[in-house]
């Protein structure tokens, strides 16, 4: 089985389509959830300490030499590029924090896993493990199953006081998208200066 590197995104990478599968989340707001952090604490959706959070669902990152869940990963619209977005997080991180936001990345898998990742890649924020599909289900947040395992399409919540105020869905391509929600924190930023 061939392996492959997850920091690398291949150039004909296939762009997923929107299936209507996120047009019910803008609006909502977050369940009384609690995951485990990777950080070793629960984080309480419902009781988030900032006032604007961005949460972003990847499918699952993957590790260097590790082959991939299937041989055709790369042509399941939307399954690759988890780490590729979730450095780009890393790379704005400070800008999203500057901004007055938090960020969490979720997953389906579990926090053993997640914590490597978090080490590995030195991430300043934690990744949330949804490994029961609770949140999952409380949202019915866009899947997708590969051997048996069920797994999270790839969408951004962007969330203010627990209430989702706007969503990307699909995200591509995703180790540019961290820039794209840096632009939208900012414009809201300044929307909210102008009106005060």
């Amino acid at each position: 089985m061939s392996t492959h590197d997850p920091l690398v995104l291949p150039p004909d990478l296939v762009a997923p389509r929107d299936d209507g599968a996120a047009r019910h989340l803008p609006g909502a707001t977050l369940p009384a959830v609690t995951l485990k952090a990777t950080d070793g604490h629960c984080v309480d959706l419902a009781d988030l300490p900032a006032q604007w959070v961005v949460l972003y669902s990847y499918p699952r990152t993957g590790r260097p030499g590790e082959a991939p869940l299937v041989p055709d990963w790369d042509l399941i619209p939307g399954a690759r590029g988890c780490t590729p977005e979730t450095c780009s997080f890393r790379d704005h991180y400070r800008e999203i924090r500057d901004i007055g936001a938090d960020v969490f990345g979720v997953s389906t898998q579990d926090t053993d896993y997640q914590r490597e990742a978090v080490e590995r890649l030195a991430l300043p924020f934690s990744l949330l493990s949804d490994s029961d599909l609770v949140l999952t289900r409380a949202l019915r947040l866009p899947t997708f199953e590969v051997v048996e395992q069920l797994l999270m399409k790839r969408l951004t919540l962007v969330v203010h006081e627990s209430r989702i105020e706007h969503v990307w869905y699909p995200v591509f391509p995703p180790d540019r998208h961290a820039q794209e929600v840096v632009g939208w924190l900012q414009r809201q930023h300044l929307s909210a200066e102008r009106g005060a």
